[in-house]
């Protein structure tokens, strides 16, 4: 990004990204999931940086992934007529984060269609 900045200290590329309105932070992720149409490649503890850089947020992933067949990765792929089931791992995170009970943490994420971060804000 900054090209050559393997021998810049990390505390003043901090201090730089800051003045240039990009905050970083890191992500605790237990699981990150991409699906394709021929595949989907499954990070099992991936270190997950996320950067928001005047709204525009962008997330990196670091780790191996597991390449998996279409559609079996992430407990039930429900069927076409059928929403899909939100992880039980989701709901508890948003509980736990949250101090929901597990009932209103998985209404919160059937309202914002799984989505963590928004079920999160809804119920703090």
């Amino acid at each position: 990004m900054f090209g050559g900045g393997g021998g810049l200290n990390p505390r003043k590329m901090e201090q730089m990204m800051q003045q240039m309105g990009i905050d970083v932070e890191d992500v605790d992720a237990e699981e990150v999931i991409i699906r394709t149409d021929e595949y989907d490649l499954v990070f099992n503890d991936a270190e997950v940086t996320k950067m928001d850089a005047r709204g525009q947020e962008t997330y990196q992933i670091i780790g191996s992934p597991e390449q998996v067949e279409a559609g079996s990765a992430g407990g039930d792929a429900g069927s076409a007529d059928s929403e899909p089931a939100i992880p039980e791992g989701d709901i508890e995170m948003v509980a736990t984060r949250t101090g929901a009970s597990e009932d209103e943490a998985r209404a919160a994420l059937e309202d914002n269609d799984g989505d963590l971060a928004a079920a999160v804000e809804e119920l703090e």
